[in-house]
């Protein structure tokens, strides 16, 4: 979700609470577009402002960042004029995008001098402007962007020139709009009532316009033309709450998950894709089973977090790119192979037909004229005539030996292609496990571990550069995840851990080593195990420790294999649980097969649902 004038309102929110009256102590230019501006009120703040393109961004950071020795002309400009300077006010002008931090410094004469840092949080127009605040206008300084007259026609941002906001002539601020500029505004917008508030009102995003709606009972796909003026009125009585809301300063930051999951550690939050954030409470997505939603208490929190999960995530998917490609173009390689075994097997069905027209031939061939094209002959088997196909040019006895010889190279194929679908199927189920871990891998080392199991099964060339059993290093026989210089320091993979709230402990194999690893060293002989039915997925156990589970519990781990299974985007699926002494493992199997012949079953929806997930 983009920078929006609600979230702006909530950082300007806790900027003015916490920064006005405070004193630069340090400003730094880690990155080109990036200033991160140390202040001391009654607690020392790390401002963190960006005008990077891709990603603008200012919230109070809780984590430094490295700068660079010899510091860029526009820090040095500020360190000049502002580098002492105290905060008198903050404030985000008619709900723009933008944020104003108004600074007092004393000049060489002694005298009080009023400077401007202005934010301007505006995708690729993003930019930091410094000016000089005069009584009857605003005069740019520099900025970190020079913007010449040959890059904008609207405005240009260089040394000299009075500083202003292009005025967006077609949206209105929603702090000051009025019930008849709003209805005329939104109701002569000809496209979806969604898209026609977020285009009519500063500072509001689609995110922001859908909540609205849904506030106010609207589907967010109705057009404008559908809505009559009373449900305009309506609609606006819910954007006055909303207004006042933000006025009033009570935000709910927020950040969506995709997928549910109660109870979720706060240190294993990395687990789900962060989707949205939000300055208030997204009241769309409450209900929803594929989201999940944690609060938080400031805005700056709530966006370091987001971004810094956005971006192990991005990373995750980065790194893990080449596997992905790997595991991705095998499949497609094996569902091919399978497809042809297939078609293979189904041609070898004739083969029965062909030995029925060999034996009969055999018997009644004797009777038969030489020169036919076919002839009827009597099933002996079910006592009913049938028709029986002839190559006129040979006898009806060579017939019967070229039909023999037909069943013959059948059942041949029948019996070797059935061994390779066998074994086909058995690597497309493996392949497919192996694409689940992926996207259960959280770390680094998870991903070695798969990379592993690849190299193990021929799928990529390499060496082993992780052991998986008893976690040590093949080459040197030390305990640990690699043989790198900075595997001490890499987090170790390890299964997830749930808890249920009577006590009973899960564990979730989020790879195939894991899978029998947990299953045949961590499981005992009377702990139940868990599988989705027909899919690839992560073994589940469940510890009982001389317990009986409740049923609550076997739902609970039921629900628990779907969700980490092939099948997670299934509305239900069937998961078999047995106890683990029933799980077999064929010798010479490959990682995570295993085999049982009793089983029971239910079906299940793949959800995380009254669990707490134990930080590893």
């Amino acid at each position: 979700m983009a920078f929006d004038g609600i979230t702006i309102a909530n950082i300007v929110r806790d900027m003015k609470e916490k920064l006005v009256g405070g004193r630069i102590l340090k400003i730094q230019q880690p990155e080109k577009d990036e200033l991160i501006i140390t202040i001391k009120n009654y607690d020392q703040y790390l401002l963190f402002i960006s005008a990077d393109a891709s990603l603008p961004l200012i919230y109070l950071s809780s984590s430094k960042k490295e700068a660079p020795m010899t510091a860029p002309n526009f820090c040095m400009l500020l360190r000049k004029y502002i580098g002492t300077a105290r905060v008198v006010d903050v404030y985000q002008p008619d709900f723009e995008r933008v944020v104003v931090i108004v600074l007092e410094h004393l000049d060489e004469m002694g005298d009080v001098c009023r400077k401007k840092l202005i934010v301007e949080i505006m995708g690729k127009h993003s930019n930091i402007i410094f000016c000089q605040d005069e009584e009857d206008k605003t005069k740019i300084i520099d900025s970190i962007k020079h913007v010449s007259a040959a890059l904008s026609s609207v405005r240009e941002v260089l040394p000299g020139r009075e500083y202003f906001i292009p005025k967006q002539a077609d949206k209105k601020n929603p702090l000051l709009i009025t019930e008849e500029e709003f209805v005329s505004t939104i109701g002569g917008y000809p496209d979806s009532l969604g898209k026609a508030v977020y285009m009519s009102l500063t500072g509001f995003s689609p995110v922001m316009a859908n909540e609205l709606l849904y506030r106010a009972g609207f589907d967010i796909d109705v057009n404008v033309k559908e809505i009559s003026r009373d449900m305009l009125i309506h609609l606006y009585k819910r954007f006055l709450e909303m207004i006042s809301i933000i006025k009033n300063g009570e935000f709910s930051p927020c950040i969506c998950y995709e997928g549910k999951q109660d109870n979720m550690a706060a240190d294993r939050q990395e687990v789900l894709k962060p989707i949205e954030f939000s300055a208030l409470k997204l009241t769309m997505y409450g209900d929803s089973d594929a989201m999940t939603i944690v609060d938080y208490d400031s805005i700056s929190r709530c966006l370091e977090d987001y971004y810094a999960k956005k971006n192990a995530v991005t990373n995750m998917r980065q790194k893990s790119s080449d596997l992905r490609r790997v595991v991705s173009n095998a499949i497609e390689r094996t569902a091919k192979k399978l497809e042809i075994q297939q078609k293979q097997l189904k041609d070898t069905e004739k083969r029965e037909k062909f030995k029925l027209y060999g034996e009969l031939l055999t018997t009644y061939g004797y009777n038969l004229e030489e020169g036919q094209k076919e002839c009827i002959l009597n099933n002996y088997y079910t006592g009913e005539d049938i028709k029986v196909p002839l190559d006129e040019t040979i006898s009806p006895l060579e017939n019967a030996k070229k039909y023999f010889e037909k069943y013959s190279k059948l059942k041949r194929t029948y019996e070797a292609v059935s061994v390779q679908l066998k074994a086909a199927e058995e690597e497309l189920e493996h392949l497919e496990s192996v694409s689940v871990a992926l996207g259960m891998a959280e770390c680094s080392d998870d991903l070695d571990v798969i990379k592993n199991e690849l190299i193990e099964c021929g799928y990529i060339k390499g060496r082993n550069i992780y052991s998986v059993k008893g976690g040590t290093n093949r080459k040197n026989g030390r305990k640990g995840s690699g043989n790198g210089k900075n595997a001490g320091n890499r987090e170790k993979s390890k299964p997830l851990h749930y808890v249920t709230e009577d006590g009973f402990h899960l564990y979730v194999g989020k790879n195939n080593y894991q899978n029998d690893e947990l299953t045949f060293k961590v499981a005992g002989n009377n702990d139940w195990w868990f599988h989705a039915k027909k899919n690839a997925g992560s073994h589940v156990i469940v510890k009982t420790e001389g317990r009986e589970l409740p049923d609550k519990v076997f739902e609970q781990a039921a629900s628990l294999a779907a969700y980490y299974s092939k099948a997670q985007e299934n509305t239900k699926t069937d998961v078999d649980y047995l106890k683990r002494k029933d799980v077999k493992k064929p010798n010479g199997a490959k990682p995570g097969f295993v085999v049982y012949y009793t089983n029971y079953s239910m079906t299940v929806a793949p959800k995380i649902d009254g669990l707490t997930l134990v930080s590893s």
